[in-house]
């Protein structure tokens, strides 16, 4: 109305580093994405399992996208900054200048990756010592956490080891180079190092695995001053920082999230009134966040600690304020898609007939499978073929790295209708391990009756329809399809002021978008599948028995 004055719209600006890019929106209150911005990052994999990045690269791509998805709005709107990560271990010395984690003294790689498997002996002792932090990792930790690495540093890079003045979670590192500050979130200290919200660092674990010497200095090397997600970091954005994002100096700043809990906040506290959901009504523990992308995460809350054997967690406050998370996951599922398809004999015929037709490769193997399927139902075409999944290791809820993948059902074909084929049972498989997965949680206490997804994958109709069907379970997607980098956004809101709590960002930032049911004439076929895959791995673990005997 004339002469009634209009509130201006407030931004906050999200940053996402996955494993092969880093990504940034600009975000209004409503969690609508106004702008959004993409660099690839560089990998580097000098042997098997070893997966190296540069935190100056890293760096340079966030200051990169940051200043694309800013430039031409009013600099007094944007509010707060929130930056979220890949759970991989950068390294400093005392000067906080990248030191080697190689054994070529390359410097500028001084990122081990989350998906990094180097230190698989380093982790089989810290589980055969049974320590009691092992119980909030599922019961056996897994490789791709920090310990086995820091472990496996000293023992093969002393002279690095000595320089060290610093180890930092990836989310970490990116709010210290914003503000100068050397706080840990509790979400990166929690999950993936074994703080405690309640008792800190426990002294006789790492004493017990050989880290003594983090605890002289007080694990300054790392962390000792956590603060809760979202909540601001120092004086906000540094001159230096500004000058190198595009933004103002001073602006809030939010402790950060591991990318996975990112996600999961930018989705698994929306309203779904009026949806007709089982979820609707009920607490937020009826829900599972799954962030499907390189791997896949499934994000569980409750209000009282559960133990889900092979289950990360529980973890007080590492995604929700006052709720204990549990975390399952796969390590490979975008990729596993990726080395199946592509590295089939028929790839470049699928790619070159994708191109003719102006789609991605994912739309044209959908659209062939539609083709071939005749009268069945896309999912029954497996009904010879099946792969277990776990071709980097199983991290949910088998917790065995040293499983591989498997496929049955080959034939002597090789064309475009084959492709299709292991490319539907690939995505089934990774569904029948999200079942697996979820029956532990069930079995262990939760009442889950809805996922919630979203990242790469969940733009794929086909991985969600059967992640509905193989679950049975409603799959709900977000409005805005980049709800990681919502959630970095909202971390951002809540270090600013202007949301009272992380879950009033949530539920006003988080908006559905579209619901996909699952079809339950199809139970029977799924339920035979889902028996099927349990026996893969046992004739798996039966083979390797008889092998090794």
């Amino acid at each position: 109305m004339p002469g009634e004055k209009q509130t201006a719209v407030k931004y906050y600006v999200g940053v996402d580093v996955g494993s092969a890019s880093v990504r940034a929106a600009l975000v209004d209150g409503f969690g609508t994405v106004v702008a959004h911005a993409e660099q690839p990052i560089q990998v580097w994999e000098p042997r098997p399992d070893h997966y190296e990045q540069s935190s100056a690269d890293i760096w340079a791509a966030c200051c990169s996208v940051t200043k694309e998805v800013v430039r031409g709005v009013d600099a007094s709107r944007i509010r707060g900054l929130g930056f979220d990560a890949t759970c991989s271990l950068v390294v400093v010395d005392k000067q906080f200048q990248p030191l080697a984690v190689n054994c070529e003294e390359q410097n500028h790689r001084n990122v081990i990756m989350w998906m990094d498997h180097r230190a698989a002996s380093q982790v089989e002792r810290i589980n055969a010592t049974q320590h009691r932090v092992l119980n909030y990792v599922g019961g056996a930790m897994s490789v791709e956490m920090q310990p086995p690495k820091l472990l496996w540093m000293k023992e093969n890079l002393p002279e690095s080891w000595e320089k060290v003045g610093y180890f930092f979670d990836l989310p970490d590192f990116l709010s210290w180079k914003a503000t100068g500050v050397t706080a840990r979130s509790l979400c990166t200290v929690v999950c993936k190092w074994t703080y405690t919200a309640d008792r800190g660092w426990d002294d006789s674990f790492w004493k017990m695995i050989g880290l003594e010497d983090l605890v002289k200095d007080k694990y300054e090397k790392i962390g000792n001053h956590v603060l809760s997600p979202g909540e601001a970091v120092g004086r906000g954005l540094t001159p230096e920082a500004a000058k190198d994002l595009g933004l103002p100096e001073g602006i809030a700043v939010a402790a950060s999230l591991i990318d996975a809990h990112a996600g999961g906040l930018g989705v698994i506290g929306a309203d779904v009134k009026g949806h007709n959901l089982p979820c609707e009504n009920q607490p937020i523990t009826s829900r599972v966040a799954m962030i499907c992308g390189t791997s896949s995460c499934h994000m569980g809350v409750s209000e009282t600690p559960i133990f889900v054997p092979g289950v990360w967690g529980p973890y007080f406050s590492a995604m929700v304020p006052g709720l204990w998370l549990n975390e399952g996951g796969q390590s490979a599922t975008g990729k596993l898609i990726d080395h199946v398809v592509r590295g089939h004999v028929a790839f470049p015929e699928l790619e070159a007939k994708a191109a003719a037709s102006a789609h991605s490769i994912y739309t044209y193997l959908n659209s062939h499978l539609d083709l071939i399927k005749k009268s069945l139902p896309v999912g029954f075409l497996t009904v010879d073929l099946h792969v277990w999944p776990d071709f980097h290791g199983n991290r949910s809820p088998l917790t065995d790295l040293t499983l591989k993948g498997m496929v049955v059902g080959l034939t002597l074909s090789r064309g475009l209708d084959e492709l299709a084929l292991i490319y539907l049972a690939a995505i089934q498989a990774i569904a029948l391990g999200t079942r697996h997965i979820l029956e532990a949680m069930q079995a262990a206490g939760h009442a889950i009756t809805t996922l919630f997804l979203c990242g790469g994958l969940s733009k794929n109709p086909l991985f969600v329809q059967m992640h509905a069907d193989i679950t049975g379970k409603p799959v709900v997607l977000s409005k805005e399809v980049e709800s990681v980098l919502v959630g970095a956004a909202i971390l951002g809101a809540c270090a600013s002021g202007d949301f009272a709590s992380i879950q009033e960002a949530m539920a006003k930032m988080g908006k559905i978008g579209r619901v996909v049911q699952p079809n339950h004439e199809h139970k029977r076929f799924y339920d035979k599948k889902y028996e099927v895959f349990l026996k893969l791995v046992e004739h798996q673990r039966e083979y390797r028995s008889i092998m090794n005997s």
